[in-house]
C-alpha cells in the first residue's frame, strides 16, 4: 500500500505549495508544490516568446509580487483538480497559507511581541496536526481501497518518475518526475516547457535552506550565538545556541504554549535583540542570499520568466474554474 502523504512535508512550517504536494509518495522523486525561492526567472522555448513583450519595460526579471505567486498557486489547483476529476478522482484545494500566524524563525526568534503570543509555536504545531487530520483530501484517499488509491497517485503523479524532467540540485542530488500525472500536465499547461520550468523550480526551491545553511555556518553568527547564549544565562537559561532552546519545547502538550515556554522564547527574542543576533543574522541572510542570487541568476530569471509569462494562462484557468 503506497504511503500515506503528509501535508506538512517541510520542516518547521506548514506546507504551502500546490494541492499536488498532498498526494506526493515517497516513491515519487522531484514531486514539490509552489516553490518559496524568492528570485527572478528567465524562461526557455515557448516561454520566452511569451516573456518578450515584458522585457521593453523591464518587468521581465522582476520579482513576482504575492498576488501573482497566490494566482499561480490557485491556477496550478484548479488545473489539477480538473485533471484529476477527468480522471475519475476528487481533489480539493487547500489554502496556499492556512496558518497566517504560524511564522518560521531559522536562526532565532526575534518578534518579542509574537513569543508572549506563541512562545515557541507548541500550540501552532497542535493546530497543524489538526489541519491534517481533518484535511478532505487525506480523508478521501483513507476511504478509497488500495487499488483504487493507488491509481489515484498514479493518475496525479505518473507511473514513472524517471521517464520526465530531470534536474541536478546545487548539492548534488538528481531528482525527477514523471511527464505523465495530473501534477505535469497543469505544470505543461501553465509554464509551457515543463523541462525548464521543473529545474527552475527544483533549484531554485532549496536556495532559502542552503542560504540558511551557510548564516548557521558562519563565524559572524557563531560569535553572536555566544553573546546571546551568555544573556540568556543572566535569564536563568542554560542554552548554548537557539536550536537547543527551541528543542526543549519542540513537543506540543495542548492548544496554548505554557508559561515557561513563553517566558524561554521572549527571553530569547529579547536576548537574540541586546546581544546582536537579530541584527547578525539579518545581516548575515541578506549577504549569502545575495551570493546565492548571483551564484544561481541564471535558474532565478529562468523561474521568473516562466512564471511572469504564465500569469495570463493562470488567469484564464482560475477564471474557467
Amino acid at each position: 500500500m503506497p504511503e500515506e502523504p503528509d501535508v506538512t512535508r517541510r520542516t518547521g512550517r506548514l506546507a504551502r505549495g500546490a494541492v499536488s504536494a498532498l498526494l506526493c509518495l515517497a516513491a515519487t522523486t522531484g514531486c514539490g508544490g509552489a516553490g518559496e525561492a524568492g528570485g527572478a526567472g528567465e524562461a526557455g522555448g515557448a516561454a520566452r516568446q511569451d516573456g518578450a513583450a515584458h522585457e521593453a519595460d523591464g518587468t521581465a526579471s522582476r520579482p513576482l509580487t504575492r498576488r501573482e505567486k497566490s494566482l499561480l498557486h490557485d491556477a496550478e489547483q484548479t488545473l489539477v483538480q480538473q485533471c484529476m476529476r477527468e480522471a475519475g478522482f476528487r481533489l480539493w484545494k487547500t489554502p496556499e497559507n492556512p496558518l497566517p500566524e504560524h511564522r518560521d524563525f531559522p536562526y532565532a526568534v526575534d518578534d518579542a511581541d509574537w513569543a508572549r503570543e506563541h512562545g515557541y509555536g507548541s500550540g501552532l504545531r497542535r493546530r497543524v496536526e489538526r489541519l491534517r487530520a481533518e484535511d478532505p483530501n487525506r480523508r478521501y484517499l483513507r476511504g478509497l481501497s488500495p487499488q483504487r488509491r493507488q491509481a489515484a497517485v498514479t493518475a496525479l503523479n505518473g507511473s514513472d518518475p524517471q521517464d520526465g524532467p530531470h534536474a541536478t540540485l546545487p548539492m548534488g542530488a538528481q531528482v525527477s518526475r514523471s511527464s505523465e500525472g495530473c501534477t505535469s500536465a497543469a505544470q505543461r499547461e501553465l509554464y509551457g516547457d515543463l523541462n525548464s520550468w521543473f529545474t527552475a523550480q527544483m533549484i531554485t526551491d532549496t536556495l532559502p535552506s542552503i542560504r540558511r545553511s551557510r548564516v548557521l555556518g558562519d563565524a559572524a553568527y557563531t560569535t553572536a550565538v555566544g553573546k546571546w547564549s551568555s544573556c540568556m544565562r543572566r535569564r536563568g537559561h542554560d542554552h548554548t545556541d537557539p536550536g537547543e532552546a527551541r528543542a526543549a519545547f519542540a513537543e506540543p502538550h495542548g492548544t496554548a504554549p505554557s508559561r515557561r515556554e513563553v517566558r524561554t522564547a521572549v527571553d530569547e527574542a529579547e536576548c537574540a535583540a541586546d546581544s546582536g543576533l537579530a541584527a547578525t543574522a539579518r545581516r548575515l541572510d541578506r549577504h549569502h542570499g545575495r551570493q546565492l542570487d548571483e551564484q544561481y541568476r541564471a535558474e532565478l530569471r529562468d523561474r521568473t520568466r516562466l512564471e511572469r509569462a504564465a500569469l495570463p494562462r493562470a488567469r484564464s484557468a482560475v477564471r474557467a474554474g
